[in-house]
Parts: C-alpha cells; sequence; structure tokens
C-alpha cells in the first residue's frame, strides 16, 4: 500500500471514529499500531493535528535530495 493510500485511510477512519481519532492525537504510534498494525521506528519523529476551520497546518515536506539520500543509504519503512 502506498503512502498516499495509507494517509487517505487514517484520515477517513478519524472522520469515522471519534475515539480513534483522541487516540491518534494523543498517542499516534500506540494508535496506527492498534488500529493499522502499523509500527513506527522509534527514529521516526511522528506528529498528528487536527484542522478546523479555523486553524490549518501547512506541511513543508522533504526536499528531494533528502529522500533520494535516504533510499541510498538503504533506510526505508515498509507500511504494510
Amino acid at each position: 500500500m502506498s503512502m498516499d493510500t495509507l494517509k487517505v485511510k487514517i484520515i477517513k477512519k478519524a472522520w469515522e471514529d471519534a475515539d480513534f481519532k483522541a487516540r491518534l492525537l494523543a498517542d499516534p504510534r500506540s494508535a496506527l499500531k492498534q488500529d493499522f498494525g502499523i509500527e513506527v521506528p522509534e527514529d521516526i519523529e511522528l506528529s498528528v493535528l487536527a484542522e478546523t476551520p479555523a486553524h490549518y497546518a501547512l506541511v513543508i515536506p522533504p526536499q528531494p535530495e533528502e529522500v533520494d539520500q535516504l533510499k541510498s543509504n538503504e533506510v526505508q519503512y515498509t507500511w504494510t
């Protein structure tokens, strides 16, 4: 499953399940493991924010060179 597909599934579940959304905001690692079987490596910092009509978040992704460097170092994570 692609990262984009996974993100859509997580967002959809958060919209439909208030308990999951609360757990995801409070402890993303635990919520993702419990509900999706995903273990986020400890060396990955994971932040979850909830946007509202009055609060938006702008996420700046890594530069392509940074992603290429990770791939060349064979540091890859599998999301199932």
